[in-house]
């Protein structure tokens, strides 16, 4: 192998230590710690935003992976662990939140409004049209008339 390639495995050996979970963190149980390590992905680092603590070095994301932990070793299920995270965090802390009316309002009322300024313009618009079509010869008063008719060429030439 040459020094490069030797190199590489070092550097990955090293970062992969670097990212690594603190052993004394980790539950002694190895079906627990994959359960809670299962949930790690769907939960929102409210620190990084849009990373889950599975990904995310914060020390928040780290307390929340202890939270995690302490739940699921208390014997309580996924689903429980995730109600309980959204009901002392809010609704924001799960990546993918459930489904609700207000999630649902929070998405639709930027297209309804774009859409109902595109309708705004629009019937702006034809307004306008129709009142430029409207001016007719009516409206004109008498010496306008006249000047029209002599401008406008007659039908005998």
């Amino acid at each position: 192998m040459n020094r490069l390639g030797l190199l590489g495995w070092l550097l990955v050996a090293v970062l992969s230590m670097g990212a690594a979970a603190d052993p004394s963190e980790r539950l002694p149980d190895p079906v627990l710690e994959a359960r809670a390590k299962a949930l790690f992905p769907q939960i929102r680092c409210m620190v990084c935003q849009n990373e889950s603590i599975d990904d995310s070095q914060a020390d928040l994301a780290a307390d929340l992976r202890k939270i995690v932990r302490e739940e699921v070793a208390a014997g309580r299920s996924d689903a429980e662990v995730r109600t309980y995270l959204v009901q002392r965090y809010g609704e924001y802390v799960m990546l993918k939140p459930a489904f609700s009316l207000t999630n649902a309002a929070l998405w639709v009322t930027p297209f309804a409004i774009v859409f109902l300024g595109l309708i705004a313009v629009f019937i702006r618009q034809s307004m306008r049209a129709d009142r430029t079509n409207e001016m007719t010869v009516a409206e004109l008063t008498p010496e306008e008339q006249a000047l029209l008719r002599k401008l406008q060429p007659s039908e005998r030439e």
